[in-house]
């Protein structure tokens, strides 16, 4: 007779079985992942540390988390800054959905746009993920907004920039986007494409997304009449929000307009903006 095989075994080829996630392993990769990116992983995602990082490991014929942690931590192997990169879009969670927190949208359409009437208006998706926070805000600047327009959405997943600049999206995901709007400003695919639907060319034009690490952001990257850093602030701690909204501010023009997600506050975050209403924030006032 031969060897008997359990149920594991019977159903799941050695390829398939998960590398295991040593608690001082998790804990290395928290840490670098924290000093990367300034996200905190809670005890309780090791398993989905584990589950998102498992299949890299094999696919570089690593037999062990401590030599993945060794090559993201790396100052001198030649694959580590593309493998960190690697690394942060697997491990950032990128959650969003077009007008997400609607009320916010009506508050930029009522009590924005007509301060900026007949001028350029700036704005930053700072947390852009696969570009709906943005193209929602274009859909509304371009609808309303009496002057010129530009977005930028940053976000520090490589990977969900390259879905946002595309705009094409599932069609479920146009659910909550307003009738007018998805007609206006989306187009419905065809054929082998038609359970999918593609933000216009019209708005494309005007939303340009860039890679960016709010921890440490660029000079180069401009100022801004309205930011929108809404949802991201849960995966940071105190430390980190201070310094993401101190470099957001670097960024901001006097009179500009900061929006945080509702349930997230800046109260011991920072001082250097005025709290119009829960979520919203001013920088100084324009004359």
């Amino acid at each position: 007779m031969g060897v008997k095989r359990n149920m594991a075994e019977s159903l799941w080829p050695e390829s398939f079985q998960q590398i295991p996630l040593h608690e001082a392993e998790f804990q290395l990769i928290c840490q670098w992942l924290y000093q990367a990116a300034g996200i905190r992983l809670a005890p309780n995602k090791k398993a989905l540390v584990a589950s998102r990082l498992n299949g890299r490991l094999r696919e570089l014929e690593f037999t062990s988390f401590r030599r993945y942690y060794e090559l993201i931590s790396s100052n001198q192997d030649a694959q580590a800054p593309s493998e960190r990169q690697r690394a942060i879009d697997l491990l950032t969670t990128n959650e969003t959905f077009f007008f997400r927190e609607d009320s916010h949208f009506s508050f930029i359409r009522e009590s924005v746009l007509p301060l900026f009437r007949g001028q350029h208006l700036k704005c930053w998706s700072a947390a852009s993920s696969t570009g709906e926070e943005a193209y929602t805000l274009a859909m509304v600047l371009a609808s309303h907004h009496q002057g010129s327009w530009q977005i930028i959405g940053t976000d520090i997943n490589a990977e969900v920039i390259e879905k946002a600049k595309k705009g094409v999206y599932p069609m479920q995901r146009a659910e909550n986007i307003p009738k007018p709007y998805l007609h206006q400003y989306c187009l419905k695919g065809t054929g082998e494409k038609s359970l999918q639907f593609k933000v216009s060319r019209e708005l494309r034009s005007q939303v340009e997304f860039r890679h960016a690490n709010l921890q440490q952001l660029p000079e180069r990257l401009g100022s801004f009449d309205l930011v929108l850093l809404r949802n991201v602030m849960i995966y940071f701690d105190q430390f980190s929000k201070q310094r993401v909204v101190s470099n957001i501010i670097q960024h901001m023009n006097v009179g500009g307009f900061l929006l945080i997600g509702h349930a997230e506050s800046l109260t011991g975050v920072t001082d250097q903006v005025n709290l119009l209403q829960p979520s919203v924030y001013r920088l100084g006032r324009k004359s």
